[in-house]
């Protein structure tokens, strides 16, 4: 079970990594930012769908998608100078909290 997690929390960065990733290609027009996003698409698809052999499939894939949408919400705040507004903040503390709760929960 601690290896699911581990690949799950790995496919998670790896979504922050080609969320990040794709804007760089500017719309797949670049090559070497367009090939770097695929991979790491295919990478973390591949290993959500390993961990989902052993963890619920709700549970794996809210976790996948909120490991993804906080790391690319953060980096893309200290990357690309978006808005950290006390309310963007406060909605990701929340999400964390969700998180965690179905780590607990699982």
């Amino acid at each position: 079970m601690a290896t699911a997690w581990t690949l799950l929390v790995i496919a998670g960065l790896l979504e922050v990594a080609w969320a990040l990733g794709m804007k760089a290609t500017e719309g797949f027009t670049r090559l070497w930012p367009s090939l770097f996003t695929v991979t790491t698409m295919l990478a973390s698809f591949y290993l959500l769908a390993q961990a989902m052999k052993a963890l619920p499939v709700g549970t794996a894939y809210a976790v996948w998608v909120g490991i993804g949408a906080v790391g690319t919400v953060l980096l893309g705040i200290l990357i690309y100078g978006d808005s950290a507004s006390l309310l963007r903040l406060a909605s990701l503390v929340l999400v964390l909290a969700g998180l965690v709760g179905l780590k607990l929960a699982g």
